[in-house]
Protein backbone atom coordinates (compact mmCIF):
# COMPACT_ATOMS: atom_id res chain seq x y z
CA UNK A 1 0.00 0.00 0.00
CA UNK A 2 1.18 3.55 -0.63
CA UNK A 3 1.86 6.13 1.42
CA UNK A 4 1.88 9.54 1.00
CA UNK A 5 3.99 11.80 2.94
CA UNK A 6 4.37 15.71 3.23
CA UNK A 7 7.47 17.15 4.48
CA UNK A 8 6.61 20.73 5.71
CA UNK A 9 7.16 23.37 7.77
CA UNK A 10 6.30 27.28 8.23
CA UNK A 11 9.77 29.14 8.14
CA UNK A 12 12.16 28.66 5.16
CA UNK A 13 15.67 27.33 5.57
CA UNK A 14 15.00 24.96 8.59
CA UNK A 15 16.02 21.50 7.03
CA UNK A 16 13.06 20.45 5.07
CA UNK A 17 14.23 20.09 1.65
CA UNK A 18 17.19 18.05 3.02
CA UNK A 19 15.42 16.21 5.13
CA UNK A 20 12.92 15.19 2.28
CA UNK A 21 16.12 14.15 0.38
CA UNK A 22 17.72 11.72 3.45
CA UNK A 23 13.76 10.41 4.37
CA UNK A 24 13.89 9.68 0.65
CA UNK A 25 17.03 7.94 0.62
CA UNK A 26 16.64 6.13 3.67
CA UNK A 27 13.55 4.26 2.95
CA UNK A 28 14.80 3.27 -0.12
CA UNK A 29 18.18 1.87 1.64
CA UNK A 30 15.65 -0.08 3.44
CA UNK A 31 13.95 -1.51 0.30
CA UNK A 32 11.16 0.52 -0.20
CA UNK A 33 10.30 2.11 -3.41
CA UNK A 34 10.21 5.57 -2.97
CA UNK A 35 10.05 8.58 -5.07
CA UNK A 36 10.41 12.19 -3.95
CA UNK A 37 8.48 15.24 -5.34
CA UNK A 38 9.83 19.00 -5.15
CA UNK A 39 6.55 21.10 -4.54
CA UNK A 40 8.69 24.01 -4.59
CA UNK A 41 8.19 25.50 -8.19
CA UNK A 42 10.04 28.21 -9.37
CA UNK A 43 13.21 27.25 -7.38
CA UNK A 44 14.00 23.73 -7.51
CA UNK A 45 16.80 22.53 -5.00
CA UNK A 46 15.82 18.75 -4.13
CA UNK A 47 17.67 17.74 -7.36
CA UNK A 48 20.52 19.50 -6.17
CA UNK A 49 20.76 17.89 -3.12
CA UNK A 50 20.42 14.66 -4.47
CA UNK A 51 22.73 15.13 -6.95
CA UNK A 52 20.75 14.74 -10.45
CA UNK A 53 21.00 18.51 -11.42
CA UNK A 54 22.11 17.80 -14.60
CA UNK A 55 19.44 14.83 -15.65
CA UNK A 56 16.30 16.70 -15.24
CA UNK A 57 14.87 16.86 -18.57
CA UNK A 58 10.78 17.29 -17.86
CA UNK A 59 9.56 18.35 -14.81
CA UNK A 60 6.26 17.88 -12.29
CA UNK A 61 4.52 20.51 -13.94
CA UNK A 62 5.29 19.66 -17.63
CA UNK A 63 3.63 15.86 -16.27
CA UNK A 64 0.28 18.05 -14.35
CA UNK A 65 0.14 19.82 -17.58
CA UNK A 66 0.53 15.92 -19.76
CA UNK A 67 3.51 18.04 -21.61
CA UNK A 68 5.23 14.87 -20.71
CA UNK A 69 4.69 11.30 -19.22
CA UNK A 70 5.75 10.93 -15.62
CA UNK A 71 7.91 8.21 -16.96
CA UNK A 72 9.83 10.90 -19.01
CA UNK A 73 9.99 12.95 -15.74
CA UNK A 74 10.84 10.20 -13.15
CA UNK A 75 14.54 10.16 -12.65
CA UNK A 76 16.55 6.79 -10.97
CA UNK A 77 19.24 7.67 -8.42
CA UNK A 78 21.99 6.20 -9.57
CA UNK A 79 23.55 4.93 -6.01
CA UNK A 80 20.49 3.88 -4.35
CA UNK A 81 17.91 1.06 -6.11
CA UNK A 82 14.49 2.17 -5.43
CA UNK A 83 14.58 5.49 -4.79
CA UNK A 84 13.26 8.33 -7.58
CA UNK A 85 12.84 12.13 -7.90
CA UNK A 86 10.42 14.21 -9.62
CA UNK A 87 11.22 17.78 -9.75
CA UNK A 88 9.82 20.72 -9.72
CA UNK A 89 9.95 23.50 -12.56
CA UNK A 90 12.11 26.23 -12.52
CA UNK A 91 10.36 28.57 -14.96
CA UNK A 92 6.28 28.23 -13.81
CA UNK A 93 5.06 30.12 -10.60
CA UNK A 94 3.16 27.85 -7.73
CA UNK A 95 -0.39 28.43 -9.79
CA UNK A 96 0.91 24.97 -12.41
CA UNK A 97 0.03 23.04 -9.06
CA UNK A 98 -3.70 22.00 -9.40
CA UNK A 99 -5.26 20.01 -7.18
CA UNK A 100 -6.57 17.56 -10.26
CA UNK A 101 -3.48 17.37 -11.98
CA UNK A 102 -1.40 16.45 -8.22
CA UNK A 103 -3.81 14.06 -7.26
CA UNK A 104 -3.88 12.46 -11.10
CA UNK A 105 0.31 12.63 -10.91
CA UNK A 106 0.19 10.62 -7.32
CA UNK A 107 -2.67 8.39 -7.98
CA UNK A 108 -0.57 7.31 -11.04
CA UNK A 109 2.62 6.96 -8.94
CA UNK A 110 0.85 4.32 -6.22
CA UNK A 111 -0.21 2.25 -9.74
CA UNK A 112 3.48 2.08 -10.50
CA UNK A 113 4.18 0.32 -7.00
CA UNK A 114 5.82 3.05 -5.06
CA UNK A 115 5.21 2.39 -1.64
CA UNK A 116 6.51 5.95 -0.07
CA UNK A 117 5.15 9.46 -1.87
CA UNK A 118 7.98 11.61 -0.26
CA UNK A 119 6.13 15.47 -1.23
CA UNK A 120 8.70 17.96 -0.47
CA UNK A 121 6.78 21.72 0.18
CA UNK A 122 8.15 24.97 -0.13
CA UNK A 123 8.07 26.97 3.05
CA UNK A 124 4.69 28.93 4.38
CA UNK A 125 0.88 28.70 4.26
CA UNK A 126 0.59 29.45 0.50
CA UNK A 127 -0.69 27.26 -2.59
CA UNK A 128 2.44 25.64 -2.79
CA UNK A 129 2.48 24.24 0.29
CA UNK A 130 -1.37 23.13 0.25
CA UNK A 131 -1.15 21.57 -2.76
CA UNK A 132 1.90 19.79 -1.33
CA UNK A 133 0.18 18.60 1.98
CA UNK A 134 -3.91 18.22 0.80
CA UNK A 135 -3.15 14.43 -0.63
CA UNK A 136 -1.06 13.68 2.58
CA UNK A 137 -1.51 10.76 4.56
CA UNK A 138 1.01 11.96 7.13
CA UNK A 139 3.16 14.50 7.92
CA UNK A 140 6.43 15.71 9.40
CA UNK A 141 6.43 19.14 10.17
CA UNK A 142 10.42 20.59 10.08
CA UNK A 143 11.46 22.85 13.05
CA UNK A 144 14.40 24.51 14.27
CA UNK A 145 14.65 25.18 18.42
CA UNK A 146 13.79 28.55 17.39
CA UNK A 147 10.69 30.48 18.78
CA UNK A 148 10.20 32.38 15.40
CA UNK A 149 10.01 28.69 13.88
CA UNK A 150 8.28 26.79 16.29
CA UNK A 151 5.43 29.73 16.19
CA UNK A 152 5.12 28.92 12.60
CA UNK A 153 4.95 25.49 12.72
CA UNK A 154 2.18 25.51 14.90
CA UNK A 155 0.20 27.12 12.00
CA UNK A 156 1.14 24.37 10.42
CA UNK A 157 -0.54 22.10 12.31
CA UNK A 158 -3.64 24.62 12.03
CA UNK A 159 -3.66 23.97 8.07
CA UNK A 160 -2.97 20.02 8.23
CA UNK A 161 -6.11 19.95 10.82
CA UNK A 162 -8.43 22.18 8.22
CA UNK A 163 -6.72 22.19 4.42
CA UNK A 164 -6.37 18.11 3.44
CA UNK A 165 -8.53 15.58 2.16
CA UNK A 166 -8.61 13.89 5.28
CA UNK A 167 -9.71 17.10 7.16
CA UNK A 168 -12.68 17.09 4.43
CA UNK A 169 -13.72 13.79 4.86
CA UNK A 170 -13.88 14.25 8.84
CA UNK A 171 -10.41 12.57 9.68
CA UNK A 172 -7.02 13.45 10.51
CA UNK A 173 -3.86 13.05 9.40
CA UNK A 174 -0.57 12.13 11.77
CA UNK A 175 1.96 14.21 12.44
CA UNK A 176 5.35 14.20 13.74
CA UNK A 177 7.84 16.37 14.94
CA UNK A 178 11.69 16.87 13.70
CA UNK A 179 13.52 18.91 14.94
CA UNK A 180 16.97 20.03 13.30
CA UNK A 181 20.35 21.96 14.03
CA UNK A 182 19.84 20.66 17.58
CA UNK A 183 22.81 22.28 19.92
CA UNK A 184 22.42 20.78 23.69
CA UNK A 185 25.25 22.78 24.42
CA UNK A 186 23.28 26.36 23.24
CA UNK A 187 20.10 24.72 25.13
CA UNK A 188 22.04 25.05 27.93
CA UNK A 189 22.81 28.54 27.79
CA UNK A 190 19.26 29.39 26.62
CA UNK A 191 20.32 30.02 23.31
CA UNK A 192 18.13 27.83 22.21
CA UNK A 193 14.64 26.19 23.08
CA UNK A 194 14.72 23.00 24.63
CA UNK A 195 13.12 19.79 23.05
CA UNK A 196 10.08 19.85 26.49
CA UNK A 197 9.64 23.48 25.43
CA UNK A 198 8.65 22.55 21.81
CA UNK A 199 7.20 19.72 22.41
CA UNK A 200 4.57 21.34 25.23
CA UNK A 201 3.89 23.65 22.79
CA UNK A 202 3.74 22.23 19.36
CA UNK A 203 1.77 18.79 20.89
CA UNK A 204 3.05 16.44 18.66
CA UNK A 205 5.00 12.79 18.81
CA UNK A 206 8.96 13.56 18.14
CA UNK A 207 9.92 11.74 15.61
CA UNK A 208 13.58 12.63 15.85
CA UNK A 209 16.54 15.12 16.45
CA UNK A 210 19.09 15.92 13.95
CA UNK A 211 22.05 17.59 15.27
CA UNK A 212 23.42 21.07 14.25
CA UNK A 213 26.51 19.50 12.53
CA UNK A 214 29.19 20.83 9.33
CA UNK A 215 27.91 17.50 7.61
CA UNK A 216 24.59 18.25 6.64
CA UNK A 217 25.53 21.04 4.71
CA UNK A 218 28.52 19.49 2.84
CA UNK A 219 26.12 17.00 1.63
CA UNK A 220 23.88 19.05 0.20
CA UNK A 221 26.49 21.02 -1.28
CA UNK A 222 28.00 17.94 -2.65
CA UNK A 223 24.73 16.49 -3.96
CA UNK A 224 24.80 13.47 -1.56
CA UNK A 225 22.11 12.79 0.83
CA UNK A 226 24.17 12.77 4.38
CA UNK A 227 22.54 9.81 5.40
CA UNK A 228 25.23 8.08 3.19
CA UNK A 229 27.89 9.12 5.35
CA UNK A 230 27.26 6.79 8.04
CA UNK A 231 29.93 7.37 10.61
CA UNK A 232 28.42 11.09 10.84
CA UNK A 233 26.45 12.33 13.74
CA UNK A 234 23.64 13.24 11.38
CA UNK A 235 23.15 10.17 9.26
CA UNK A 236 22.68 8.22 12.39
CA UNK A 237 20.20 10.73 13.04
CA UNK A 238 18.41 10.42 10.32
CA UNK A 239 18.66 6.91 9.95
CA UNK A 240 16.89 6.98 13.71
CA UNK A 241 14.47 8.82 11.93
CA UNK A 242 14.00 6.38 9.34
CA UNK A 243 13.73 3.53 11.71
CA UNK A 244 11.40 5.19 13.70
CA UNK A 245 9.09 6.45 11.05
CA UNK A 246 8.98 2.29 9.85
CA UNK A 247 7.87 1.57 13.56
CA UNK A 248 10.88 0.60 14.99
CA UNK A 249 12.01 1.78 18.80
CA UNK A 250 15.01 3.95 18.69
CA UNK A 251 16.35 5.57 21.84
CA UNK A 252 16.39 9.37 21.34
CA UNK A 253 19.61 10.55 20.79
CA UNK A 254 21.29 13.91 20.36
CA UNK A 255 19.16 15.81 22.96
CA UNK A 256 21.54 15.78 25.54
CA UNK A 257 25.24 17.67 25.68
CA UNK A 258 28.05 14.77 25.51
CA UNK A 259 30.17 14.06 28.29
CA UNK A 260 33.93 15.61 27.38
CA UNK A 261 36.71 13.39 28.21
CA UNK A 262 39.08 15.17 30.30
CA UNK A 263 41.84 15.34 27.22
CA UNK A 264 39.34 17.06 24.86
CA UNK A 265 38.50 19.31 28.00
CA UNK A 266 42.15 20.31 28.77
CA UNK A 267 43.01 20.72 25.02
CA UNK A 268 39.96 21.56 23.32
Amino acid sequence: MSKVIVVTSGKGGVGKTTTSANLAAGLAMRGHKTVAIDFDVGLRNLDLVLGCERRVVYDFVNVIKNEAKLQQALIKDKRIENLYVLAASQTRDKDALEEEGVGRVLEELKTMGFEYIICDSPAGIEKGAQMAMFFADEAIVVANPEVSSVRDSDRVLGLLAAKTRAASGGQSIKSHLLLTRYNPARVKKGEMLSVEDILELLGIPLLGVIPESKVVLLSSNKGTPAILDEESDAAQAYLDVVYRFLGEEREQRFINEEKRGILARLFG
